[in-house]
């Protein structure tokens, strides 16, 4: 069973100090050794202008995938990769996937398998969502610029285990749906890139705002705030689970079907326009 969540907008100050007392500043010529493989060490200047760098580009890219990861590393230091961390550390569930570091990839994800499994189970929801969205569980690029390897691991399982999010509530991951989801992690999760992401609002379509405003942001913000550290999910051990009991432990509310209300709305208006052109004059 899934631990209560505990309150999400903590910060302990013991992880905070280490950071901001003691932490030297370096060059390109004397830069530090990395503190674990692929790690990229970052001074204050080189953080600040690949911040400003990753969160424009993403602005005018959203699919550079890099782009929003970078985003995502470097805006969650010092502060909020440590209180994530702190939420698993306070959380059985969360101490276990610490200790075993279980990774998200096609080596480790036994899709094939997931896929004979009955529907509504987790594990074939996740397996249907990946057909779906044509996507695979090896899309997710490695964490190197957050120097501790303990919340370098804990971003990299966030990153990871962010598909799963996606089959969990069946919200689609074009522009309006990811929106809708990164608001529902920066409520459950504080991190500022999920925050940060939902600037992509205003690139969207005037009917997809009303329904964001209307329908997704509240859902989000509710179910963000009120359910479990997603965070403390060990997905491994719920693959033969049924997605809406899970989703009831959590206290997730599925929202409504964003795929197809989008295609009731298209086919209403092809109906509509298909009666227009018959009661047109010949």
């Amino acid at each position: 069973m899934l631990a209560v969540r505990s309150p999400a907008w903590t910060l302990s100050n013991s992880h905070v100090i280490p950071l901001l007392v003691g932490r030297q500043a370096f060059s390109v010529l004397n830069r530090p050794k990395p503190n674990y493989e692929g790690h990229i060490p970052l001074n204050l200047t080189e953080r600040t202008a690949l911040t400003l760098a990753s969160a424009f580009g993403s602005l005018f890219n959203p699919h550079r995938g890099d782009l929003i990861a970078a985003l995502g590393e470097t805006t969650a230091t010092p502060y909020f990769i440590y209180r994530l961390r702190d939420a698993m550390l306070k959380d059985p569930t969360g101490r276990r996937i610490l200790r075993d570091r279980p990774r998200m990839n096609s080596k480790n994800v036994p899709v094939n398998y997931l896929r004979s499994l009955p529907e509504n189970t987790v594990g074939r929801a996740y397996a249907d969502w990946l057909e779906i969205e044509g996507v695979s569980p090896d899309t997710r690029d490695a964490v190197k610029f957050i120097d501790d390897k303990e919340c370098a691991y804990v971003m990299q399982r966030y990153r990871e285990c962010h598909d799963w999010s996606h089959a969990l509530t069946g919200i689609p991951t074009f522009k309006e749906g990811e929106v809708a989801l990164k608001a529902f992690e920066f409520a459950n999760t504080v991190l500022p890139m999920t925050g940060l992401s939902m600037v992509a609002y205003t690139t969207m379509k005037p009917a997809e705002k009303a329904r964001f405003w209307s329908t997704y942001l509240p859902w989000a913000l509710r179910n963000g705030l009120k359910s479990k550290e997603i965070i403390n999910i060990y997905w491994e051990e719920q693959y033969e689970r049924d997605a809406d009991e899970l989703r009831a432990e959590l206290g997730i509310e599925r929202p409504p079907n964003l795929r197809e209300t989008r295609r009731t709305l298209r086919q209403q208006k092809r109906a509509a326009r298909a009666a227009k052109e018959a009661q047109a004059p010949p």
